[in-house]
């Protein structure tokens, strides 16, 4: 099972991510968390302690030289455009708890984005191969695009997961990402709400993604504000959230058939 999880900044995608992540562990499957974000956030959410000092990929210009056979950061030249990456997982994946692991992926930050360098092309391979060439569970925590997939992975995503919360400029990313995701043939969405206060929140997404797939509505919860605070995995949530969060997971779950 493949899922990537998508959203506007500051939406909760990366909790979710984060909860989706454990609670597919907890129940014996094997998870590989990928923070694909550059502002990367999952091992905060994950509770792992000192995951501000886990150096990203993208990072790691040692590797990244061996592997592609040019600096990071250089440009113009020659440099492979598939270099080894099939043992990076096990390499440089961090054991979180029992059944999950994570992996920092980075990003490249440079003006227009989308550079041939090799950087990018180390990520955009190791992507290819997270998605089609493993079986455990992938748990793909993006940045507010789908900047990572391509038409030579979205075949293998189950599922793009759009986390929105109730206001315009989260409706108006989901709609865009949908339209980057019809563009590389990505056809299962399915939306997350999130922060939910009351009914006319989740009337307002609901008819504001009436195209959508909603897969569950979570409430605005301050346990999780605390816990992200705190900087550690919100294990004390509210009944709801837990609900909410219980057939999201379970919805995953038949997706792929386990």
């Amino acid at each position: 099972m493949k899922i990537a999880v998508s959203g506007k900044g500051g939406v909760g995608k990366t909790t979710v991510s984060a909860f989706l992540s454990t609670w597919l562990a907890n129940r014996g499957h094997r998870v590989l968390a990928i923070d694909a974000d550059p502002d990367s956030n999952l091992g905060t959410a994950l509770g792992l302690p000192n995951a501000k000092d886990i150096l990203p990929l993208a990072h790691m210009k040692d590797l990244i030289a061996e592997r592609t056979g040019a600096t990071p950061g250089s440009f113009g030249g020659f440099f492979k455009m598939n270099p080894k990456v099939d043992d990076l997982p096990e390499k440089i994946a961090v054991p979180v708890r029992e059944n999950l692991k994570l992996l920092v992926m980075g990003g490249v930050k440079k003006g227009g984005g989308g550079c041939v360098c090799p950087e990018n092309v180390m990520l955009k391979n190791l992507v290819v191969h997270l998605i089609l060439g493993r079986d455990e569970v992938i748990i793909m925590d993006m940045e507010a695009g789908i900047e990572h997939l391509g038409r030579a992975t979205s075949s293998g995503v189950d599922l793009l997961i759009l986390v929105v919360e109730p206001g315009r400029r989260s409706i108006e990313t989901a709609l865009r990402i949908k339209e980057l995701a019809e563009d590389i043939n990505l056809k299962r969405l399915g939306v997350v709400a999130n922060k939910v206060r009351n009914k006319e929140d989740e009337d307002f997404i609901r008819e504001a993604l009436a195209d959508f797939e909603i897969l569950g509505f979570l409430p605005y919860d301050p346990k999780i504000i605390e816990a992200d605070l705190k900087g550690i995995f919100a294990e004390d949530i509210g009944k709801e959230t837990r609900e909410g969060l219980e057939v999201i997971g379970r919805y995953c779950l038949k997706l792929s058939g386990k």
